[in-house]
């Protein structure tokens, strides 16, 4: 393969690395495999070009075309001349899909499904991309610019996952460029000469010693190396030393840091982008399953945080301390004993596939059974994952309380302490002024806070003339409020966002939630919540009751009863102690309903029953494939970097094979040979040509001792020289120095003595030279020769030899077809080479 056609097959290989950081955001990811196939065709239409040749820019402007009509075909083949050429028809249809893609994109979660849109956006975008770093590395002859459009593919991939892209996907992106790099460089320095070494001389060769490579070559090498490796370091290491932002609630929110049990806190997250892509899935796929004692479930919401802040560009999360979940959770803020509350038993199971850092939990929970990394805030009464922790799977038991106010006892509710007061009526100073004046229009004739509370709820939700949608513009600052007050069509955090604001503009601490809305039953009795349950409510403080929850949603959850106009009344209840309605322990025994009369069942007198265990929801879970490919990565990365350790052990043992210094008195099996039979002239020859090879390879073993330990190779140097300068440069003591000049002596004995004298012991003075290397050496050059020794390269050399090798055989040998010749007739055809040596 010539060297231009390296660099197209880099280039196309590079692209498809960069462009695997998309394949987490879109499913299915069939989509990747005809991004193979067509980028294939346009590299393949590209190299022919070049082939020609063609000029280099008729050569872009070739497989632009041929780009054009491969996403014709694929997308707009009804609309296209003669199903291939775009006309008219088939430009509009691009349009059509190109705008379906944008609002999709806008619209759905990761990973969103895999639409004509969207389809045609990320395959038009990769085969782009391609046809970019095709033009710039390989038409060009310039790779370093390639990275420009390489970088652009992984940052879209980057920031619609909303930075939560895979470092491994970084790192392959990376590799592919580097590739690239070295590709390049290994082409234009190739012009020159066979710079990264001839084929290697057959063991046991004598003659003239030429080792592979040579110095003056492996300096851009080594640099170019020193640089990539320095900078792929850097982007790996930085952005893991700054702080990063999280992702959304309803997928991956907020985490929680400290220095240990008890401490910490949370940072602030906003909910918006991740509420709107749930209710927008094309599919309710659910997320939560649960099981409860409870005798009805329509205000059993299940909420996730409270969104406390509001600074007039969003509504999120103060940052608060948190601690370990205690064994039971503290008292609601403002409940009074005189309010009726019952207490109930959740059960509850996460999907594999809901990962969530905050835990959903019916409000106000007194206590949770979860194992796990989770901690507690106090203020909002949230369980927040800590160092990781998510919900995947997670299955949890909840004790919260039912509380049902009377209308009464919230219109009777006394001034919120100055403090909350303070805390949570804080609205911006850009608020524009017709969220406040329309809310003192709304709440008109009202006497007290809860009145007010009531009539913005029905104004929002029956009254004003709104209407639901989640296909509006999302926004949740205070513009956007105005913005949604005229125009009166938005979704649950328009509605939810708005009341709160404008009940603070009246002086009521309001707050807003975020969580789901109960769910819908099954057949089993269990409840089923799906992602498009997904849900944000105002919660109203109340001296007495606490925060309490409103609805101004139309036609999302229901409005609480203490809302309505008939109110039911109910007397106090020991929220420890639950009334006859509830069950306190989940039990396997029969439970008081299971025994209860059909008339008294009728009639609904016999209470609740207990929660059983919680079957998780559907889901597949982790394949087995998945297991056995993380386990065979662990098992390369613990591998791989000690490869250059165990072939260089190798190799050392098979150069100093049989190569020991003989006992006192002793002579050597070849001299013997040589001199019992000095007629025998075959014998004598191979015992020369082994005890030659051995010499050599001695030699060669102590030339990459001292290059592992920082001495170059200078192959235009005599042994003797060069035995010189590894002593020099190696601090070498009279030992190690002698040992080096032996082995330079007899290696001069092999290239240059008509009739070579053997030599034993050269194996011990290898050993000798590499105590004394790595006695001089400091600390790190002793590791860097152990673990990552610099003559380990000769594996790619060896390997590029081979390949040249194999290639240029198989092409003489076409030739030789191709001329009708015998297959006796490539070894004639082959042109004799001088580096063969």
């Amino acid at each position: 393969m010539s060297g231009r056609g390296r660099l197209a097959l880099c280039a196309y290989a590079a692209t498809l690395m960069a462009a695997g950081a998309m394949l987490p955001l879109i499913e299915p990811a069939s989509w990747m495999l005809q991004a193979v196939f067509m980028l294939a065709i346009v590299s393949g239409v590209g190299a022919l070009a070049r082939r020609v040749p063609l000029a280099r820019p008729l050569t872009v402007a070739v497989q632009g075309l041929v780009l054009l009509l491969l996403l014709t075909m694929l997308f707009a083949s009804s609309q296209a001349i003669l199903g291939v050429l775009p006309g008219p028809d088939a430009i509009q249809r691009f349009g059509r899909l190109l705008n379906a893609g944008g609002e999709d994109v806008g619209r759905y979660a990761i990973p969103a499904p895999a639409t004509d849109g969207i389809r045609l956006m990320v395959l038009g975008g990769v085969l782009v991309i391609g046809l970019a770093v095709d033009a710039l590395a390989v038409t060009f002859r310039s790779a370093a610019p390639a990275g420009l459009p390489l970088l652009a593919l992984y940052s879209v991939a980057a920031g619609l996952s909303g930075g939560g892209a895979s470092w491994l996907w970084f790192l392959l992106a990376a590799t592919g460029y580097l590739v690239l790099l070295l590709a390049e460089g290994r082409d234009r320095l190739s012009q020159w000469g066979r710079v990264f070494g001839g084929a290697v001389p057959a063991q046991g060769q004598t003659g003239t010693y030429i080792p592979p490579g040579g110095g003056h070559a492996l300096a851009p090498v080594r640099t170019g190396r020193r640089i990539g490796a320095l900078a792929l370091g850097v982007a790996l290491v930085v952005p893991a030393a700054l702080p990063a932002l999280n992702g959304g609630l309803l997928d991956t929110a907020g985490n929680a840091s400290g220095p240990g049990p008890g401490g910490g806190t949370i940072s602030a997250v906003n909910p918006l982008v991740s509420l709107q892509d749930s209710l927008n899935q094309p599919e309710d796929r659910e997320v939560i399953r649960y099981r409860t004692n409870a005798t009805q479930t329509k205000d059993l919401y299940l909420r996730i945080v409270a969104l406390d802040q509001f600074d007039g560009t969003a509504w999120k999360t103060s940052q608060r301390d948190i601690k370990d979940v205690p064994g039971q959770l503290p008292q609601p803020t403002g409940l009074s004993p005189s309010v009726a509350v019952t207490e109930i038993k959740t059960n509850v199971s996460a999907a594999g596939s809901y990962k969530q850092s905050w835990l959903p939990l019916p409000y106000p929970a007194t206590k949770v059974a979860i194992k796990g990394r989770w901690r507690f805030e106090p203020e909002g009464r949230t369980l927040v994952g800590d160092r990781g922790q998510d919900t995947r799977g997670a299955q949890y038991s909840v004790n919260s309380l039912l509380v049902r106010p009377t209308a009464e006892q919230l219109a009777s509710a006394p001034r919120a302490p100055a403090k909350l007061l303070s805390e949570y009526t804080k609205v911006p100073d850009g608020l524009p002024g017709d969220v406040r004046s329309i809310a003192k229009t709304v709440t008109k004739g009202a006497t007290n806070d809860y009145e007010r509370a009531v009539k913005l709820q029905d104004w929002f939700a029956v009254t004003g003339g709104f209407r639901y949608d989640t296909q509006v513009e999302s926004g949740t600052g205070a513009g956007a409020i105005s913005r949604f007050l005229r125009k009166k069509e938005g979704f649950c955090i328009h509605f939810s966002f708005s009341m709160a604001a404008m009940a603070r503009t009246l002086g009521i601490p309001a707050r807003v939630a975020v969580g789901f809305t109960p769910g819908s039953p099954l057949s089993d009795g269990s409840m089923s919540v799906g992602l498009q349950e997904a849900h944000a409510w105002p919660e109203l403080y109340f001296e007495g009751v606490g925060w309490t929850r409103f609805e101004p949603t139309p036609s999302r959850g229901t409005a609480p009863d203490y809302t309505r106009p008939q109110s039911p009344s109910g007397g106090a209840s020991t929220p420890a102690e639950p009334e006859g309605s509830a069950s306190a322990e989940p039990s396997a025994a029969p439970s008081t309903a299971d025994n209860c009369p059909p008339q008294a069942r009728r009639l609904g007198d016999c209470g609740a029953a207990a929660p059983r265990d919680v079957a998780p929801p559907t889901d597949p879970g982790t394949p087995a494939s998945t297991w056995v490919s993380v386990a065979l990565g662990v098992v390369a990365l613990v591998l791989v970097p000690l490869l250059p350790m165990l072939w260089r052990m190798r190799t050392r043992a098979r150069r100093l094979r049989s190569g020991g210094r003989a006992p006192a008195g002793a002579t050597d099996p070849a001299a013997v040979s040589l001199q019992e039979a000095p007629d025998t002239t075959a014998v004598g020859e191979l015992a020369l040509a082994q005890e030659s090879a051995r010499t050599l390879a001695t030699w060669q073993e102590i030339s990459d001792l001292a290059w592992d330990h920082g001495i170059l190779p200078d192959e235009s140097q005599t042994p003797r020289k060069a035995a010189a300068r590894i002593v020099r440069l190696g601090k070498l003591e009279e030992e190690s120095a002698d040992a080096v000049h032996r082995v330079a002596r007899a290696v001069e004995q092999v290239l240059y003595a008509p009739e070579p004298r053997p030599v034993t012991g050269l194996a011990d003075d290898a050993q000798q030279v590499r105590a004394g290397l790595r006695a001089a050496a400091s600390r790190g050059t002793r590791l860097r020769a152990l673990l990552a020794p610099r003559s380990s390269v000769r594996v790619v050399w060896a390997l590029s030899a081979r390949w040249r090798a194999c290639t240029d055989r198989w092409g003489v040998r076409a030739t030789a077809h191709r001329l009708g010749l015998p297959d006796r007739w490539p070894g004639i055809l082959r042109r004799p080479s001088r580096q063969q040596g």
